[in-house]
Order: structure tokens, then sequence, then C-alpha cells
């Protein structure tokens, strides 16, 4: 039996059944590549679904946090610490808005977002008491607590979890007739990702975030953009909202904030609507911690240069290019997606998503499947063209069979 057997052998035995890994065991990374425990290197082009939009083992983020692990890690919010004003102050900067609420998940970011808008809703839009409806797309990925796959459209992520969370209403994504209809005077947000990851990279029709965004505003209404995927530079925008200059009342921030080195979470939004909470009401052991904040510090000064969201859309312009050359034949049924961000539909007679993937690990290429026979490409920033070129020449022999 080698390594990488023995590995995965025992963490079938020892570990619970919720993943369904590639059968793969990294050892070492760096840069868009990976190392398993037999040596094989592999071209990452999944960067931990945008938490390594950074790449593995940026020598920027790494230091930061080498640096901030010899003086405090973690002192809880029960006392300020000298990273913590910078971090709010440079991310509130960076989203064009005034405070951050700071956490350590997407999910939990999520799930603060939720009780944000719900809190503002009765105490500032005057909502009655327990009668707070926020409208939610279907196909939607904002996590896996329990309240948030109450609103999931998701047999998998949802089944067997019941009783649900209620005070949501699904809509179809892009459905701007279904939105409207769906707002009432007891509304207190829209909660949509800008573009749906998991659901295969799926892009909005144009024009519909503006008229989200104007319908929020012409109600009273919170318009918060989940961007824990679409965010920080993935997209050739620092957000995947600015495309089509909207600005919502609320940014939710995840995975690429902590740099891939540590779990970084935010809301971000204004004084009015984070200046609901009270002491108490609302907090984590581990939220806005001295390491996060150094890391995340780090993040946001490398994003203010605009060098990797040019990078995204230059990179991005060509990586569409190519896999949408491929539309033409009989094996891709379609391309979506932003920036250095792609779902890529695979014809079932070339296998499911599954097979495909598990053909591109062969060839030393490592990508994620999503809803059967789609395939996720999110290579980070920093990866070379020739990198990139390499990795769809491996696409293009496995669907040449």
């Amino acid at each position: 039996m080698t390594a990488s057997e023995h590995a995965i052998a025992t963490a079938e035995a020892y570990s619970a059944h919720n993943y369904h890994p590639l059968p793969v065991v990294v050892a070492t990374a760096e840069g868009s590549w990976m190392t398993d425990v037999e040596g094989r290197r592999y071209l990452d082009l999944l960067a931990g679904y945008s938490a390594l939009n950074f790449g593995h083992g940026n020598r920027r983020l790494i230091a930061a946090a080498k640096a901030q692990l010899e003086r405090v890690t973690l002192t809880s919010r029960a006392f300020h610490h000298d990273r913590f004003a910078d971090f709010c102050t440079k991310v509130a900067e960076l989203c064009g808005m005034e405070m951050v609420l700071p956490m350590n998940t997407g999910a939990e970011a999520v799930e603060t977002a939720v009780k944000t808008a719900r809190k503002w809703g009765y105490r500032i839009k005057g909502v009655p008491d327990n009668m707070a409806k926020i409208v939610v797309a279907g196909n939607n990925f904002h996590g896996r607590t329990t309240t948030v796959i109450s609103f999931s459209t998701d047999p998998e992520a949802r089944a067997d979890y019941g009783p649900y969370t209620p005070g949501f209403e699904i809509v179809p994504y892009g459905d701007l007739t279904a939105m409207e209809a769906a707002l009432t005077e007891n509304t207190v947000a829209v909660l949509l990702e800008p573009i749906q990851g998991e659901a295969g990279v799926l892009v909005p029709p144009p024009g519909y975030l503006p008229a989200v965004r104007r319908l929020t505003r012409e109600r009273n209404i919170l318009f918060m953009a989940d961007e824990i995927q679409s965010g920080l530079g993935r997209t050739g925008r620092t957000f995947a909202c600015e495309h089509e200059d909207v600005v919502p009342d609320v940014y939710i921030l995840g995975k690429a904030l902590g740099g891939g080195i540590v779990p970084v979470s935010a809301v971000v939004s204004s004084r009015e609507v984070l200046g609901v909470f009270r002491p108490g009401e609302h907090g984590s052991t581990f939220g806005g911690n001295p390491l996060a904040c150094a890391v995340a510090l780090e993040v946001v000064d490398m994003l203010r240069t605009g060098e990797y969201q040019q990078r995204a859309a230059e990179l991005g312009e060509h990586l569409h290019r190519e896999l949408g050359a491929l539309t033409g034949g009989d094996a891709v049924e379609a391309v979506r997606g932003r920036g250095l961000w792609a779902g890529v539909d695979i014809s079932p007679a070339y296998g499911t998503g599954r097979a495909i993937s598990e053909r591109m690990m062969e060839r030393g290429v490592l990508v994620k499947d999503t809803h059967g026979s789609t395939i996720r490409f999110a290579p980070p920033l920093v990866i070379t063209k020739e990198d990139l070129d390499w990795g769809l020449d491996q696409l293009r022999a496995v669907l040449a069979g």
C-alpha cells in the first residue's frame, strides 16, 4: 500500500464521510502547485474555492503571519489588541463602508448578516417583532449552518436537518419580476451572490443587480452581497458587484480575506446598519483575533495596488477565450464566469463531472465538479499564463479521450 493509499484508507476509517475528496494526498504546496506524499506535482485550478487567491505559501502573507505569531495570537474580544483598529479601518476603506464586524468563517459571516438585517429591521425600519423576511435566490450557496441550509434549494445540503429556520423567501436567481413580487413591507433584506459559485459559476443577466439595488433602495430594504467567493480580486475587480457599478448596503467577506492561512470573515456596512449591535448581543471568541487581523491587513494592502485584480482580468479574458473555443465541439455544452473563475458544463456523454475531475487529476491538474456535469476553474490569481495554458491543454486531452 502506498503512502497515499494508506492516508486515504485511514481517513475513510476515522473521519465522517461528509466530503468525497479526489484521491490525492497533498503534502506541500507553493504558488499554483501542490505536491503529494509520493512527490507528484499537481496544478491547483481550484485555489481552495477562492481562499487561496494569492497562491499557496505566499511569502508576504507567511511573513505577516510569522511576525504576528511571535507577538500575540489571541486575546478574545474581552480586550483590545494593537491590530484590531487597523484591520477594521482598512477593511472598511476597501469596501467604501464605515464599520466592520469580524468573524471567522464565511458561514458565520452570513449568519451574522442575517442577524444584522433582522435587528436593523426591528430597530430601524420598524418591522413588527418576529415578522422580518429575507429574500434569497434559488440555487444559492451561503454555507451549511442550520439557518443557512433552511433557505437552500440543494437537497443534499438540506435533507434530514429539519425543522428549518423560518423567515426566508426563495425566488429564481436572475428573475427580477419574481424578486419584485417577493418584496413586502416586512422584507428587511435581499441576500444574493453577485455570481453563484457552487451553482456552477452562474452570472446573472445584465442589469439584474442594478435593478435589485434600485428596488431595495426604493423600499428601504438592505441589499446584502455575499462576496465570500466572488470578492477580493477573483473576477478582475475587488468585488464582483463592481462590474455593474453596484454598491450594496452590506458586504459579506471571507475565504481570500484570510490569505489561505487562517479563517477570516467579516460583515462590512454603514454605521446605521452595524450600529444596531450593543455589547453582548453577538460575538465570537476568535473573530478579529490578532493573527487573523495581521494576515487580513496584508491581504488588503496587496489588493490596494490593483495588480491582482488586473491580473485576474487579463488572464481571465484569456481563460474564457480558450474555454469558449471548446464549445464549438460536442464535449463542452457551455462556459460561464468572469475573471479567473469559470464553470464548464461537460456533455454527459463524456462522463460525469467527477469522472472528468479524476481524469484531470491523473494528468496532474486539480479541479472540482459540482451539480453532476459542471467543472469549476478558479486558479490562484498568481498563476502564470504558461501554467494556465498547460492546465487547459490537459482538459483538451481529457476531452479528446
